[in-house]
């Protein structure tokens, strides 16, 4: 093995492990049972308006039938709206409801202090730095 290969191994090593580990406190500290999924769907509905579950599937890299589950779910919740697309009826849109706009705020408060101690105890600086470099590795592996 190479030092190339090796120090590859060590940076995915190192993702798939980080990525582990805060899903594991994520999940923890997530109110009412609310999974990452369902965070990051009413996330990105708050932030970006209607979206189609395709849209969303693909935002998220995941299938379909993926996120019709997690939609499923959130509609069950009464945290999403989901309607016929007047344009084309085949497709369905997808906003977030009062419900599930308070139910991301109330998210949003429970994750906050472990953002900001992770911030804290790695710095500005660094995460400044790291950024970049993530950004450019997921954009090497979405394309």
């Amino acid at each position: 093995m190479s030092d190339g290969s090796g120090l590859a191994i060590s940076l995915f090593s190192e993702l798939l492990v980080a990525d582990q580990l805060l899903r594991a406190r994520l999940t923890k500290v997530l109110p009412n049972r609310m999974e990452i999924s369902h965070f990051s769907v009413l996330n990105q509905l708050a932030r970006g308006g209607e979206k189609s579950p395709a849209q969303l599937a693909r935002s998220f890299h995941v299938t379909r039938g993926a996120m019709t589950n997690t939609l499923s779910k959130l509609e069950i919740a009464g945290y999403v709206h989901i309607r016929p697309d007047w344009d084309d009826a085949r497709r369905k849109m997808v906003s977030i409801s009062p419900a599930g706009r308070s139910a991301r705020d109330a998210a949003l408060a429970a994750i906050t202090p472990l953002i900001d101690e992770v911030m804290t105890d790695l710095g500005d600086d660094k995460v400044r730095a790291a950024i970049p470099v993530l950004r450019e590795l997921r954009g090497k592996l979405e394309g």
